[in-house]
């Protein structure tokens, strides 16, 4: 006999684990599956679990700030323990370098007012005062090391910085997939690891259930995909992929780990830093180290994946060059011999805002396109999934008149349509890991 469950999750990174999370709250029997041998072993584990509110849209930044009244209160969130204890959020403000490519920030500070986000501009000469031994002379545009200008200052200095007051960072992003697993387990949802998916069936012009590798059917009339790097071969599995303007690939990313330079002192809960001159992001690491990623500037070659369970996980010169980027502004930093970090893959769209959507199959939703630059925003896109997956199930069309979705931190409604899979390309997008 099959089993039977209200709804079935594919994927437990933080985003599916919060999905699992509020459906579990509202009464629905959950079932989540995953490919990995436990909660965040994806593309979650390879996050450097930033949470920031500057994006390039309204609505993806009051989202983002929403997100962070959760963090700073995560306990009262899970409203449940964890044997392996609950994550450490560091409530450490961003500093965002201004930059022509950036805007100087000042739609980002304009959407700042609207949502009633708190910041405050700092001066370039007060940059190093945020970053001790920051040169705050400009490099860009960004350049591979083999050019050879790379390293030469171009001119001025940094126009200035802005210091969001609302961010930090999570230290261990695949704790934080755990942690909301164990609270979605204590409102009776299930989870299952270790399980590949081959099959998602459907019957009566809807879905039906999925079926796993080892033939086990499995039914539902609900099925949520949130795989991550997979979550267009399970699209695609659906027959949902065709009917979609927006689609998602699988990108390959590196992260550098290094060894902070000793004049700089992060024992007071660290730092993040994002800048667009030089194309890096950076945030402080637990002992003395700190990580860094590209902002994907246009010198660097982009490598989509096709089949995520087959890339390179091999450090390339990808590694070496972001930290020898990030040394341009902090000349102190010492450029490790062997290269160290993370390879891992993202989820991204063509405009690198995620989808939050139904699907042209009834009872098929997605998250999708969301790595990159949504673990912040788990655990209301878990919030919002739930509130779509009732609204469509109740004989709502989403597609004609989209779920408002209110935001009760801040105060603010978005329309849910910013994240269909029938948009239009946002123009306003960063393009890149930003979003």
């Amino acid at each position: 006999m099959n089993k039977t469950y209200d709804a079935i999750i594919i994927g437990a990174g933080v985003i599916g684990a919060c999905v699992a999370f509020e459906l579990a709250k509202k009464g629905y029997k959950t079932l989540s599956i995953d490919k990995g041998p436990e909660a965040g072993y994806g593309s979650t584990s390879g996050s450097c679990a930033i949470i920031r509110t500057y994006y390039s849209a309204y609505e993806t930044c009051a989202l983002a700030y929403e997100g962070v009244f959760y963090w700073k209160d995560w306990a009262n969130y899970l409203g449940a323990d964890d044997e392996q204890g609950h994550i450490k959020y560091h409530d450490t403000g961003c500093l965002v370098v201004k930059t022509e490519h950036n805007k100087y920030l000042e739609e980002a500070c304009e959407t700042m007012d609207r949502i009633g986000c708190p910041y405050e501009h700092v001066a370039a000469e007060d940059i190093p005062s945020k970053l001790p031994g920051a040169d705050i002379r400009k490099f860009e545009p960004a350049k591979l090391i083999s050019d050879d200008a790379f390293g030469e200052p171009t001119g001025g200095e940094l126009p200035g910085a802005v210091l969001f007051h609302a961010g930090g960072y999570v230290s261990d992003p695949k704790l934080s997939a755990h942690n909301v697993q164990r609270a979605a387990e204590a409102q009776g949802a299930e989870f299952i690891f270790k399980s590949e998916i081959t099959e998602i069936r459907q019957a009566d012009g809807r879905v039906a259930g999925v079926t796993l590798a080892d033939g086990t059917q499995i039914d539902a009339r609900i099925v949520v995909n949130v795989a991550g790097p997979h979550s267009s071969i399970l699209n695609e599995m659906a027959g949902v992929r065709e009917g979609m303007k927006m689609s998602t690939r699988a990108l390959r990313h590196e992260v550098s780990h290094v060894k902070a330079p000793v004049d700089i002192d992060y024992g007071n809960g660290g730092f993040v830093y994002s800048d667009s001159d030089i194309s890096t992001y950076a945030r402080s690491e637990v002992g003395g180290n700190i990580l860094l990623g590209s902002e994907d500037p246009e010198c660097d070659v982009q490598e989509w994946v096709d089949d995520p369970d087959n890339y390179n996980t091999e450090f390339t010169d990808q590694n070496k060059t972001l930290v020898m980027r990030f040394a341009q502004r902090l000349p102190s930093l010492g450029i490790p011999e062997q290269a160290k970090g993370v390879v891992a893959l993202y989820d991204v769209t063509e405009d690198w805002i995620p989808i939050y959507d139904k699907s042209d199959l009834p009872g098929f939703y997605m998250a999708c396109g969301s790595s990159g630059n949504q673990f912040k925003n788990a655990p209301v896109a878990g919030k919002m999934m739930t509130a779509i997956i009732e609204a469509c199930e109740s004989g709502h069309d989403h597609d004609a008149e989209p779920v408002m979705f209110e935001l009760e931190n801040i105060g603010h409604t978005i329309s849910l349509g910013t994240f269909s899979r029938n948009r239009e390309i946002n123009p306003n997008s960063s393009f890149s890991v930003i979003g």
